[in-house]
């Protein structure tokens, strides 16, 4: 018996350290004011650890928002969302970086909530740096939502944990059919542990 509970202990403590273990943070500097976001690295490690490479690699240097999704500006789709999205825009290297393997929210078990960071992308396996944030509940950017004709959803991999206020203003830049007349630079994007 004592074998036991001096068994037990151990691999207690290791599941407590893992279980409270702090998630990596990046912070997205902008013109407009400063996201904080954390990664989720333990339940989409595929997706969080490609956005974080490229963090760590300067990918995104001369990134920026340039497309903002509202209720009154998609008048062409029958489900509507809310999002800001950014990444390369028309950076030339987009086209050249590796896509990922597609990781559904039925597979991570996140969703696409307030402040959710998700990559996007054409078809499921395509994603590879442009990212959006949430703006309200999405639930049909969810794994079997109706947003993309093909059900699997995108793959949510982060949380805004401070900022929304700035993800909302960016929102509601002037845009000519989703795409902001004046894209918001991101500063920077570095990792904040």
């Amino acid at each position: 018996m004592r074998k036991a509970i001096i068994f037990i202990i151990p691999v207690l403590l290791l599941a407590f350290q893992a279980a409270t273990q702090e998630l990596p943070r990046v912070e997205m500097q902008t013109e407009l004011g400063n996201i904080l976001v954390e990664i989720d690295t333990v339940n989409a490690p595929l997706t969080a650890t490609n956005f974080l490479q490229h963090v760590e690699a300067g990918t995104y240097k001369n990134a920026c928002f340039y497309r903002v999704v509202r209720l009154d500006n998609q008048p062409n789709n029958d489900v509507k969302i809310q999002v800001i999205q950014g990444g390369m825009y028309t950076e030339p290297r987009f086209e050249t970086i590796q896509p990922i393997a597609h990781e559904t929210t039925e597979a991570t078990g996140l969703k696409h909530l307030n402040g959710t960071l998700s990559m996007a992308r054409s078809e499921p396996g395509t994603a590879s740096t442009e990212f959006f944030i949430c703006v309200g509940d999405q639930p049909e950017l969810d794994f079997g939502g109706k947003r993309n004709p093909d059900g699997q959803g995108f793959a949510a991999f982060g949380q805004v944990i401070s900022g929304m206020d700035v993800v909302r203003k960016i929102q509601q830049q002037k845009d000519e059919q989703q795409t902001l007349v004046e894209k918001v630079k991101i500063k920077e994007i570095k990792t904040a542990f």
